[in-house]
């Protein structure tokens, strides 16, 4: 289980929804969205369901930057992480998300994972929206928000 998020990170940021695997939180006046994953594994099922929750709260208006802590996984889920880059990011880019911030487990493996799965979907995928996004690594989330 992830370490709970430093309050002073999160100043000005409302707690939107609370659930075994996550917690959402969003700042309209910083145009921001966290969402902290809180279980080492969250089938897609429930990965799905956070963020169509989420996407709720985006096509609310004004936001333009996501936070993605995934610190606390321990698996890496490709199905997953491939409907969350070709579907998701596509259609929240369509609301103004294109900022994207990722904190990642502190595993080296875990970042091999992703980066060769990022090739892979690239690869697959030609078509996406990936040189339309910004997307950068942090290392916490007070960098996320600054960056």
């Amino acid at each position: 289980m992830n370490a709970t998020i430093n309050i002073t990170e999160l100043s000005n940021f409302d707690l939107i929804f609370e659930e075994r695997d996550a917690k959402v939180f969003a700042s309209p006046e910083k145009g921001i969205v966290i969402c902290q994953l809180l279980s080492d594994y969250v089938p897609i099922e429930n990965f799905k369901n956070i963020f169509l929750r989420i996407s709720e709260i985006i096509k609310e208006g004004g936001y333009s930057k996501f936070i993605f802590d995934k610190r606390s996984l321990r698996a890496f889920h490709q199905p997953s992480m491939e409907w969350y880059f070709l579907h998701w990011k596509n259609e929240m880019l369509e609301y103004g998300v294109d900022q994207h911030r990722k904190i990642l487990p502190p595993e080296k493996w875990f970042e091999k994972m992703v980066m060769i799965a990022k090739e892979q979907i690239l690869r697959n995928n030609p078509t996406n929206v990936i040189d339309k996004l910004d997307i950068k690594y942090c290392d916490s989330i007070e960098e996320a928000i600054a960056e």
